[in-house]
């Protein structure tokens, strides 16, 4: 598993230059079918990273670029009438697919937005009261312009935003990795050269060696320090949900494989909990003007006392 995980990682890494710690969270979520909500400028391939995904697990690639007027039905999918067969028609919407890009989600409506929920927590959809179970492994690659915050936009509300497993930002690339694509995109194409590396039934099958990850109950109580942390902190007015808790073990469980471990530590959790868990912190208002969720998390973890033995037998 540790030497497909890397082989991945290295080939999106010939597409996605310099990202290398994006693509492993990227492939983190990927292993816990978790949703990744990626907030970047435009134009440092935020779909490019998405479509590698899809061609590295041979997984079906479909896009939606959202605008204020597109209808959940043209996410979803809808019910028409077929004149020549006198009957209505179940017309299923590109949400089903392997790997969904919402591209600039906050562009789209609230009730737009909402068609999403379902699928992103139950792995279905209903339409006109016809449910549709989607394939799997199935993930939502969101991504919204940081700078296009105000006018013509649609915040995500809290519900949706808890939905997302992560929540990463591309950034900029590096001078000499920026360089660097310039002479690989010169003469070609690196995407149209990527190869599976994971089929749908080795990668169902890394999603259950994930689950057994162990995770001791002295880390246990140390993750749970953290999240309860945040729900008394003195700027959060909403602190991590059992959601996100679950979402935060999982995430370290992950990291933990992908760095070959069976067993989770402290170091996993700290790791991950930025974007697993800044995203879900909800401030007050005056808490807001002081601090934003990131340095609220960092202080947060600061704080709790890590523990100095995982109570884990390192194998």
């Amino acid at each position: 598993m540790e030497q497909q995980v890397q082989k991945m990682k290295d080939q999106i890494g010939q597409v996605i230059m310099g990202k290398g710690e994006a693509v492993e969270l990227l492939m983190n979520a990927l292993m816990n079918q978790g949703h990744v909500l990626l907030e970047s400028v435009p134009g440092t391939g935020k779909t490019m990273l998405a479509k590698s995904i899809a061609r590295s697990i041979e997984g079906k690639f479909q896009r939606i670029q959202f605008t204020p007027d597109v209808l959940p039905s043209d996410v979803t999918g809808v019910q028409f009438f077929n004149p020549k067969e006198q009957q209505f028609e179940l017309r299923v919407g590109p949400v089903v697919t392997n790997v969904l890009l919402a591209d600039e989600i906050n562009r789209a409506t609230p009730r737009t937005q909402s068609s999403l929920l379902e699928v992103m927590e139950e792995q279905q959809i209903t339409i006109d009261g016809e449910t549709v179970e989607i394939p799997q492994p199935f993930i939502v690659i969101a991504t919204q312009n940081p700078i296009e915050s105000q006018q013509g936009t649609f915040d995500l509300p809290e519900a949706q935003m808890d939905r997302f497993f992560m929540k990463l930002d591309l950034g900029y690339p590096s001078f000499d990795d920026e360089q660097r694509m310039m002479r690989s995109y010169k003469t070609e194409r690196p995407l149209e050269k990527l190869t599976s590396i994971f089929t749908k039934d080795e990668l169902k099958s890394l999603q259950e060696e994930v689950k057994q990850i162990e995770i001791s109950e002295v880390v246990q109580t140390y993750l749970l320090h953290i999240v309860h942390a945040t729900r008394n902190h003195q700027y959060v007015d909403v602190g991590i949900s059992p959601r996100g808790t679950l979402a935060f073990m999982r995430a370290a469980q992950g990291n933990a494989a992908i760095e070959g471990r069976n067993f989770v530590t402290p170091e996993d959790l700290k790791k991950v909990a930025p974007y697993v868990l800044s995203h879900r912190l909800v401030l007050s208002l005056d808490g807001s003007t002081i601090m934003n969720q990131t340095e609220v998390l960092e202080e947060i973890l600061e704080e709790v006392e890590v523990p100095a033995e995982y109570g884990v037998a390192k194998k």
